[in-house]
């Protein structure tokens, strides 16, 4: 089957996916639900992993405006 390519959208009309993770193992998602899942998102692995991917992204977003802010800072000097 062809997979069809969307494009990205804006929050407003934000497209919710279905997500099928592979080749994961059991005793690694059965650690994640009762370590992380469990006691901080009350058992709502859906809650858990959308937090965890909006704190990457985050992170990621911080990490890239402070190396461009160092990269322009060298710039000026």
């Amino acid at each position: 089957m062809k997979s069809k390519t969307m494009p990205l959208t804006t929050e407003e009309e934000d497209l919710l996916v279905d997500l099928t993770f592979h080749d994961v193992s059991a005793s690694l998602v059965a650690n994640f639900a009762e370590q992380i899942v469990k006691p901080y998102y009350n058992g709502n692995l859906n809650a858990a992993i959308q937090d965890l991917i909006h704190k990457a992204l985050t992170e990621q977003n911080f990490i890239h405006s402070h190396i461009t802010h160092t990269k322009r800072k060298g710039l000026n000097t």
